[in-house]
């Protein structure tokens, strides 16, 4: 047997790794589509509300301050779970009305510390938010953020 790797075997080698790894990164994206669809996202709770409240995070560029499940910029806190940060589970009215409190009550004018502008979004658009931060608050994350306080 010869020690040399001749060219045939290496073009065989090539291509046949290609093959295999282009098969595999098909395979996992397929799984991962899978995944998404019917595992991690809650498709059935998408309303017309939530579509609408991720209309206005997007519009008002919230992810440029903010992240969402470990997307955005890092200047202002994690939102993925802001829902459950104010109780939502065991109080929804409550954690609706504190969240739209807050950011109503936006800028604070506390000397020091980073301010959130006032959009000054309608009722309805504070609603829509809300659901849109609710909706993404069920969905499996897998423990993210790390801790409560996002």
């Amino acid at each position: 047997m010869s020690e040399r790797l001749t060219k045939s075997a290496a073009r065989n080698i090539f291509y046949g790794g290609s093959a295999f790894f282009f098969l595999l990164f098909v395979g996992l994206t397929a799984h991962s589509h899978y995944y998404v669809v019917t595992e991690s996202s809650p498709s059935e709770t998408v309303t017309e509300s939530v579509a609408r409240g991720k209309h206005v995070w997007e519009e008002n560029s919230c992810i440029n301050c903010h992240s969402i499940m470990g997307e955005g910029a890092y200047f202002a806190p994690e939102l993925a779970n802001v829902w459950t940060r104010y109780g939502g589970r065991d109080d929804a009215e409550g954690a609706r009305m504190a969240i739209i409190a807050w950011m109503q009550s936006q800028p604070s004018g506390i000397e020091g510390r980073r301010q959130m502008p006032n959009f000054n979004l309608s009722d309805q658009e504070l609603n829509d938010l809300v659901d849109f931060l609710r909706f993404t608050d069920g969905i499996d994350d897998q423990n993210w953020p790390p801790n409560d306080a996002g």
